[in-house]
C-alpha cells in the first residue's frame, strides 16, 4: 500500500476528485439500463442480449483489473488514473457509434481499469481511524452514478437517443480526467508486484472467506438491475427512469452510512442488515411481480430498500480485506473490485437467463442469493 502521510484535510479534495472518477465509470457501467429497450431496438437484439453487455463490461473488468495492476504497479497514481479515463472515454466514444452489437461488445472490454487504483490511493490519502469513511467516499462515487448518472442518461437516451447518452459520458469521463490532473497530489507508484505473487493473497484464509461474500452480495443486486425497465413496469412503474432515481438516493444513504457505521459498531453488523434487507426487498418486489398488485408508493419504497442494501456492502467489505491483509491493502481493494464486477456480472448474466420467465422470478433469483449472503457473512464474521 501507498503509505503517505496525508491529513485528513489536505486529503479530503483529492478523495472527492477520485469519487468523481468512479461517478464516471459507474454511469458508464450502468447507464445502459437506463436504455436497455432503446439500445436492443437500434441493435436488433433481444433485451435479454442486450443486457449481456452489462456482463462483458463487468466480466472484462474484473479478469483486466488485476492484470494492468501489475503491469502499471510503477506508474505514477495521477498519470495513470488520468490515462485510464482518457482510454474509458474513447471507449465510450467508440460504443456510441458501433454499427452492431458485437462492437459495442468490444467497445465494453476496453472501458476498464479505474476503480481499484481509485480505492487504494483514497485509503493511502485517509488515516486509519477514517479509512472506512474515505473508501465509502470514492465508492459514494458509484453510487451517484446510480442515483444522478444513469438515470440521466436515461432521460437524455429519451430526448436525444442512446447513441448521445453514452457521447455525453464520454464527454463526462475526458473532463474528470482533466480534474483529477489538476487537483490530484502526485502519488508514486509501488513496487512491481508479480502478478502471482498478487493472487497469492487469495491463498489467506481470511482473504478467501471475504471475496466471495463480494461476488455473492453484488450478484444478489445486480441480478435486475440491468433489467430495470421491465422489472419496474411489472410492478406498476410506467416511468422507470423516475424510479432510477429513488434508487440511486437509497444507493447513496446506503452507502454513506454504511461508511460511518462501518467505523462505528463493524462491519459485520453492516452487512448482516443490509442483507436482511436486500432479501427482503427483492422478494417482497418479486410477489408484486407475481400477483400483480400494482402499488408504485410500495414500490418505491422497497426500492430504496434495494438500492441502500445494494451499496451498503462495498465500505464493509474493504474494510474487512484491508484488516485481514493490512501489508497488502492495494492489492486486496483490487481483488474487491474484480470481485464487485465479477458479482455483477454473474447478476446480469442471471437476469438474462430468467427476464424471459417474468420479472417475480428474476426479483426472487436475486432474493436467493441475498439470503445465501446472509448466510456467507454469519459463517464468516469473526474472518
Amino acid at each position: 500500500m501507498l503509505d503517505i502521510p496525508i491529513n485528513a484535510k489536505r486529503g479530503s479534495l483529492p478523495t472527492m476528485v477520485l469519487a468523481l472518477g468512479t461517478f464516471a465509470v459507474g454511469t458508464d457501467a450502468f447507464v445502459v439500463a437506463g436504455f436497455l429497450p432503446a439500445m436492443a431496438r437500434s441493435l436488433q437484439v433481444t433485451e435479454a442480449i442486450a443486457g449481456q453487455s452489462v456482463t462483458v463490461f463487468a466480466v472484462a473488468y474484473a479478469v483486466l483489473s488485476p492484470i494492468l495492476a501489475t503491469v502499471t504497479a510503477r506508474a505514477p497514481r495521477r498519470i495513470l488514473l488520468v490515462a485510464a479515463l482518457a482510454v474509458l472515454g474513447l471507449a465510450n466514444l467508440g460504443s456510441a457509434l458501433s454499427p452492431s452489437f458485437p462492437m459495442l461488445l468490444a467497445t465494453r472490454v476496453l472501458a476498464a481499469a479505474y476503480t481499484p487504483n481509485a480505492g487504494a490511493v483514497a485509503a493511502a490519502l485517509a488515516r486509519p481511524e477514517s479509512r472506512g469513511r474515505a473508501l465509502a467516499t470514492v465508492v459514494g462515487g458509484l453510487t451517484v452514478a446510480t442515483a444522478v448518472g444513469v438515470p440521466l442518461g436515461g432521460l437524455a437516451s429519451q430526448w436525444l437517443g442512446w447513441r448521445a447518452a453514452l457521447a455525453l459520458v464520454a464527454g463526462a469521463c475526458l473532463a474528470v480526467g482533466a480534474g483529477v490532473l489538476a487537483i490530484m497530489p502526485s502519488l508514486p507508484g509501488g513496487p512491481r508486484v508479480p502478478l502471482r505473487v498478487r493472487l497469492g493473497v487469495l491463498r489467506r484464509p481470511a482473504v478467501q472467506a471475504v471475496l466471495p461474500l463480494t461476488v455473492l452480495g453484488m450478484g444478489a443486486s445486480y441480478t435486475a438491475y440491468a433489467y430495470s425497465v421491465p422489472a419496474l413496469n411489472a410492478v406498476g412503474v410506467e416511468k422507470p427512469a423516475s424510479m432510477l432515481f429513488v434508487y440511486g438516493l437509497g444507493a447513496v444513504i446506503g452507502n454513506l452510512a454504511a461508511g460511518y457505521t462501518t467505523d462505528r459498531w463493524g462491519a459485520t453488523r453492516v452487512l448482516l442488515g443490509g442483507y436482511v434487507v436486500m432479501a427482503s426487498s427483492l422478494g417482497l418486489l418479486g410477489v408484486m411481480a407475481a400477483t400483480g398488485l400494482a402499488s408504485v408508493g410500495a414500490a418505491a419504497i422497497l426500492v430504496v430498500g434495494w438500492g441502500a442494501s445494494s451499496w451498503c456492502q462495498t465500505p464493509p467489505q474493504q474494510h474487512r480485506l484491508i484488516a485481514a491483509a493490512p501489508q497488502e491493502a492495494s492489492l486486496v481493494v483490487s481483488l474487491n473490485s474484480s470481485a464487485i464486477y465479477s458479482g455483477i456480472g454473474v447478476g446480469t448474466l442471471l437476469g438474462g437467463l430468467t427476464l424471459a420467465r417474468g420479472a417475480a422470478l428474476m426479483y426472487g433469483a436475486g432474493a436467493v442469493l441475498a439470503l445465501a449472503a446472509l448466510v456467507l457473512a454469519l459463517l464468516t464474521r469473526r474472518s
